[in-house]
């Protein structure tokens, strides 16, 4: 019997590289669209097939899903006028492109699973958050949502369109944990502001498992929180890690420190956004970590103290 393929863009990034593997762990034939081939190949070997052209792409029908990642990194470089034009058209133009590429098939995917992120939600302070809170625009918000919006186009071409909002991924080798390791490692971490502002995180592992789940179950449909069912505070988080590393915790970042150092972008770390993930928990989704303190220590292979 031929393997069911999957096609992913961002592939070869954080999450991308992590749910490609688990992927042909279980069998799926996995094609990447990317820029660059020699990534590809270089992150994957011969176990991936590379496309760098949607028109090179056979047609929708041919893949099981189509999961969307591909993105300038929102945390790369400061947001200039034509840095924010970046994000967006990474994203957004992308998207539309991929939704064109799906109306022009004879037939659509299975399922159309697009990234998306908490981000949608905007600056909300102490309020809990569901798949159906009302936002508070700004840069993010607006950009999450336009994101959002051109994936779900694709349900006219009769795909199923699952809309994974992601909350700040924990895991090995990438995401918020890699850029916050070095200072804490030292005793130089700390809370960020006041530390009130929510973290709404979710281990890797229970990442790729709504994804699968968005895979397997044709009756899921429409935006999802992928957010572990707890979230902490950052102040909360600082003390956690620096825990687990059996660290101090020596240097707050004061909010305007961070604005001098970030400009608009520091709303993404001194922002609040207090997210639950309703919709899975209504499905009686297992998450394997609701523990930040375990999830920390499953990740640095250290035991809690």
């Amino acid at each position: 019997m031929a393997k069911q393929s999957i096609l992913i863009t961002g592939g070869t990034g954080f999450l991308g590289s992590a749910l490609t593997q688990v992927l042909l762990h279980k069998g799926y034939a996995v094609t990447v669209l990317s820029r660059s081939r020699e990534k590809v190949a270089r992150v994957f070997g011969s176990q991936v097939s590379a496309v760098t052209r949607i028109e090179d792409l056979p047609d929708a029908g041919h893949f099981k899903a189509l999961i969307n990642l591909a993105g300038a990194g929102i945390f790369d470089r400061r947001w200039s006028e034509s840095r924010k034009q970046e994000l967006r058209e990474s994203r957004i133009k992308l998207t539309t492109q991929l939704v064109d590429w799906i109306g022009a098939s004879a037939q659509a995917p299975d399922v159309f699973i697009s990234g998306s992120a908490i981000g949608v939600y905007g600056d909300q302070g102490e309020r809990i958050l569901t798949e159906q809170s009302p936002p508070n625009a700004d840069f993010a918000q607006q950009l999450c949502a336009d994101w959002e919006a051109a994936a779900l186009k694709a349900e006219v071409f009769g795909a199923r369109v699952c809309l994974i909002r992601t909350g700040l991924v924990l895991g090995q080798g990438g995401g918020i944990l890699q850029r916050m390791l070095l200072p804490f490692r030292f005793g130089l971490g700390g809370r960020m502001g006041d530390g009130r502002q929510w973290m709404s995180w979710i281990h890797l592992k229970d990442w790729l498992a709504i994804v699968q789940a968005m895979i397997d179950n044709v009756d899921m449909r429409g935006p999802y929180n992928a957010t572990a069912p707890n979230p902490v505070t950052n102040r909360d988080f600082s003390i956690s890690l620096a825990s687990v590393l059996r660290r101090p915790m020596l240097l707050p970042l004061p909010a305007a420190m961070l604005r001098a150092l970030l400009g608009e972008m520091a709303a993404l770390v001194l922002g609040s956004q207090r997210v639950v993930p309703e919709r899975l928990q209504a499905r009686n989704f297992q998450f394997q970590f609701t523990d930040l303190g375990v999830a920390l220590s499953d990740i640095l292979n250290r035991n809690r103290p």
